[in-house]
C-alpha cells in the first residue's frame, strides 16, 4: 500500500496535466501492478479479529465431541454420555457467543439505514437481492433489460410526437432571465476537491480504474490529479467522454410486484466516482448561481436545503385543514409522469438554462457537452448487455440528473398558477388542490379540469407524458343536501374520487383523519420489532438500541409532524409502539412498567417528539432557514399598544380558527401554539445547537 501511495504521487508530479482517460489508464496500471499487496492489506483490515481463534477452537470441539460420541456408543456407560453431552452444551455455548459477537461486530460497524436493513434480512436468513424474471435465459437478461429500456423511451417519444393536443386556453411566455448570468465555471482548489470527496459515498463503479476505498486510502495521493482533470473540464465547457458513461441496474419498483413483468424494473445507473466529484462541484457553483439570483420555485421542495417530503405536505395539509375549518371542500389530485428523468428533451432543457436560467458561453457548453454522446449498459450478475446511446434524458442516480429535471419542469408551475390553483412539487410528483364552498362543488371540479389539460397540453411540449392511470383525486369535505360531483375528466379517463391516497409517503385520506397512516405506520413498525425480536438472544442492549432507532424509530419519525393536533387514540397506538420497543431493547416483560425504560433510553414520549419537531420548523422560521412557503404562514405578534410583554419579539399571533379537529390541527395554528408556550431563553436561543439542547 504504502509503495502504491509513492507511484501515485510520482504520478501526480510528473503529470500535471493529465486527462480523464490517462488518468483511468494510470491508475488500471498501478493496481495491476501492486495488486497482490494492496489486496492482502485491504482483507486484513476487514477481516474480524476473533474469527480466526473461535474457529479453530470449534473445530477443535467438533473432533472432541465426535470422539466422546464414538466413546460412548462403543461403551454405552451413562458417565460417557454425560461428557458427550457437557462438549455439545460447550459447543451450543460457543457458537451461541460467535454469532453474539457477529452480529454486534456488524450492526456497530454498518453506517446506514440500509445497511441495517440488509444486515437485518440477511441474519434472518432472507434474499435481499432483486427478483429477477425467470421467463427469459440468465445470459439474455442484460440485453432484453437494455432493450426493453431503450424501446421504452422511445415508445413514449413516438406517442408524444402522435399526439394532437388542442392549444392552451391562455398563451403563458416563459420568464426571461434578468439577472448575472453564469458565462463559466470557477476553478477549484486542491482543498475544494478534498473536501468534497469527504462528503461523498465511497461506493465503487465497476468503471472505476480502482476501487473508491482505495482512492480514499490515497487521497492526499489522488487530489492533485483529480483538481486538475476537473479544471480541465471547467475550463474547457467539455465533460469528459470517459465519464459518460452509466452501469445500470435494473430494480424491482416494489417488491410485491411480479418480477416477470418489465415494466416493473427502474433503471438505476451507476457513475464512476470522478464522474460524480466533477458533477458535485459543478453542482456547488450552479447553487450558488440560482441562490444569488433567486430562480428557485417557491413551491418545489426536491433536492433543496431545508425542504423535504415533510415540509411539502406541512403546507399541503395546512391549507386542506384550513379550507375544512372554514366550511369549504377540497379536490386534491395527484399527478403521474411517465419515465420522466428518461424523456427530457435535450434541446429544450439546453435553451431553458439559456433564457430562463441565465446559464450561457462555457457554462452552458458544459451541460451540452454532459448531455451528449451519453451511453449505458446493463449488468446483471455480471453479464452486460451491449452499449446503447441516449438521445434524451438525465441519467437517474447521477448528482446534476435531478437538478436539471427540476429546471427542466419549473414552468410548468405557471401553468397551474394561471388557473389560481395551488400545487406543490417535489422532483416528478406534482400535487393540485383547490378548495371552494361546496355550493361551487362542480365548478371547482371544472376548474381542476382546465388545469389538467393545460398541465397536459404543457407536458407533451415537452416531451413527457402524463399517466391518466395513476392520476388519483381525492374529495376532502363533505356538506349535506348538495350534490358533489363523482369523478374528474383527465385525458381521455374519467377518474373517479378515491376514499385514500399516498402521497409522498404519507396516505390522506377524504376526511385528513390519517386513521389509515397511523394504522400503516404501526404495522410496519411491529413488522420490523418482530425481525430484530427473533434475533435478539444474540445482540447486546447497544446493538439493539442502534437497530430499534435505524427501523422503528425512524418510521415513527417521519413527517410525525403532520400528526400535530391528532385524536389521542391515534398517538396512543404509535406510543405503544414506542413502548413495545423499549421493552424489546432491555428484555422487560408487558407488565413492566415503561416510564424508567424510556427516561434511561432518553426517548421522549410521541406527542412530545410531534411537538419537538414543531418548534423546531418554528425554530427555522424564526432564524429565517425555513422554506418559505411555510414562513408566510405564521405572523410575528405585536401588540396595538406599549405593554411590558412587547419586548419579547419571538412570539407568534395564534390566528382564529372554527373547529378543533381541523383548524387547530393546521400548522398555522398548533405551530405558534406549541411555540409560544415554550420558555423565553428557548424562544431566544441564538444556534440550532443551543436549542436543541
Amino acid at each position: 500500500m504504502q509503495q502504491f501511495r509513492q507511484d501515485v504521487a510520482s504520478l501526480a508530479a510528473a503529470q500535471l496535466d493529465i486527462t480523464a482517460d490517462q488518468f483511468n489508464t494510470e491508475m488500471r496500471r498501478l493496481l495491476d501492478t501492486h495488486a497482490p499487496s494492496t489486496q492482502r492489506q485491504v482483507n486484513r483490515r476487514h477481516r474480524s479479529p476473533w474469527y480466526s481463534s473461535i474457529a479453530l477452537e470449534l473445530r477443535s470441539m467438533k473432533q472432541e465431541r465426535r470422539r466422546a460420541e464414538r466413546r460412548w456408543l462403543s461403551t454405552g456407560l451413562t458417565i460417557h454420555k454425560e461428557i458427550m453431552n457437557s462438549i455439545k452444551h460447550k459447543i451450543s455455548r460457543l457458537v451461541s457467543d460467535a454469532k453474539s459477537t457477529f452480529y454486534n461486530f456488524k450492526v456497530s460497524t454498518s453506517s446506514t439505514v440500509k445497511e441495517l436493513y440488509r444486515l437485518t434480512n440477511n441474519l434472518l436468513g432472507k434474499c435481499t437481492s432483486t427478483p429477477l424474471p425467470s421467463v427469459y435465459p440468465t445470459d439474455q437478461l442484460p440485453q432484453v433489460f437494455s432493450d426493453f429500456f431503450v424501446n421504452k423511451v422511445r415508445q413514449i417519444r413516438d406517442s408524444i410526437d402522435r399526439q394532437v393536443v388542442h392549444p392552451p386556453s391562455h398563451s403563458l411566455c416563459e420568464r426571461r432571465f434578468s439577472g448575472t448570468p453564469l458565462c463559466g465555471f470557477e476553478t477549484v482548489t486542491q482543498e475544494a476537491v478534498l473536501k468534497c470527496m469527504k462528503k461523498m459515498s465511497p461506493k465503487t463503479c465497476v468503471l472505476d480504474p480502482i476501487p473508491t476505498s482505495l482512492l480514499f486510502e490515497c487521497s492526499d495521493q489522488v487530489v492533485p490529479l483529480l483538481t486538475t482533470i476537473v479544471n480541465q473540464s471547467l475550463a474547457t465547457g467539455i465533460f469528459p467522454s470517459c465519464m459518460k458513461s452509466a452501469v445500470v441496474k435494473p430494480l424491482l419498483k416494489k417488491t410485491s410486484l411480479d418480477p416477470n413483468v418489465l415494466k416493473h424494473f427502474r433503471p438505476v445507473s451507476n457513475l464512476p466516482f470522478v464522474s460524480k466529484l466533477i458533477e458535485k462541484l459543478v453542482l456547488d457553483q450552479l447553487f450558488r448561481h440560482l441562490d444569488h439570483n433567486n430562480l428557485w420555485h417557491t413551491f418545489q421542495s426536491a433536492y433543496r436545503p431545508k425542504h423535504s417530503t415533510e415540509t411539502a405536505l406541512l403546507r399541503v395539509l395546512n391549507d386542506l385543514l384550513t379550507a375544512s375549518d372554514s366550511g369549504s371542500i377540497s379536490i386534491l389530485t395527484l399527478l403521474d409522469l411517465s419515465a420522466a428523468f428518461d424523456t427530457i428533451d435535450h434541446s429544450i432543457l439546453l435553451t431553458r438554462l439559456d433564457s430562463t436560467f441565465g446559464i450561457r458561453d462555457l457554462a452552458l457548453s458544459f451541460f451540452r457537452s454532459y448531455l451528449q454522446d451519453r451511453t449505458q449498459v446493463v449488468t446483471v450478475n455480471g453479464i452486460k448487455s451491449s452499449p446503447s446511446l441516449l438521445t434524451c434524458g438525465v441519467p437517474q442516480g447521477s448528482v446534476l440528473g435531478p437538478i436539471l429535471f427540476i429546471l427542466y419542469t419549473q414552468p410548468l408551475s405557471d401553468v397551474i398558477s394561471h388557473h389560481s390553483v395551488s400545487h406543490h412539487m417535489f422532483a416528478d410528483d406534482t400535487e393540485l388542490y383547490k378548495s371552494d364552498s361546496p355550493s361551487e362543488a362542480f365548478t371547482l371540479s371544472r376548474t381542476i379540469e382546465a388545469c389538467i389539460s393545460d398541465v397536459k397540453v404543457w407536458v407533451v411540449q415537452n416531451k413527457l407524458q402524463l399517466n391518466d392511470d395513476k392520476t388519483e383525486i381525492l374529495l376532502i369535505g363533505s356538506a349535506p343536501g348538495i350534490d358533489l360531483p363523482s369523478s374528474v375528466r383527465v385525458g381521455q379517463s374519467d377518474i373517479s374520487f378515491s376514499s385514500a391516497a399516498r402521497n409522498l409517503g404519507v396516505i390522506f385520506d377524504s376526511e385528513l383523519a390519517l386513521k389509515e397512516q397511523v394504522n400503516k405506520l404501526c404495522q410496519l413498525a411491529y413488522l420490523e420489532i418482530r425481525r430484530i425480536g427473533s434475533i435478539r438472544q444474540y445482540l447486546s442492549v447497544e446493538a439493539t438500541k442502534t437497530l430499534v432507532s435505524s427501523l422503528v424509530l425512524s418510521r415513527l419519525d417521519y413527517c410525525n409532524a403532520l400528526l400535530a393536533g391528532c385524536p389521542q387514540v391515534l398517538l396512543d397506538k404509535i406510543q405503544r409502539v414506542i413502548n413495545c420497543s423499549a421493552r424489546l431493547i432491555y428484555k422487560a416483560s408487558k407488565s413492566a412498567h415503561i416510564t424508567p425504560l424510556l427516561f434511561d433510553l432518553h426517548w421522549l414520549p410521541i406527542s412530545s417528539r410531534i411537538q419537538y419537531k414543531i418548534a423546531l420548523t418554528c425554530f427555522h422560521i424564526i432564524s429565517g432557514t425555513a422554506p418559505p412557503y411555510l414562513s408566510e404562514l405564521l405572523r410575528l405578534y405585536s401588540p396595538s399598544r406599549s405593554l411590558r410583554s412587547a419586548s419579547d419579539t419571538r412570539i407568534f399571533r395564534v390566528p382564529r380558527v372554527c373547529r378543533r379537529t381541523l383548524g387547530e390541527r393546521s400548522f398555522q395554528y398548533i405551530g405558534p401554539v406549541i411555540w409560544n408556550s415554550l420558555s423565553f431563553s428557548v424562544r431566544h436561543a441564538t444556534t440550532l445547537s443551543s436549542f436543541k439542547s
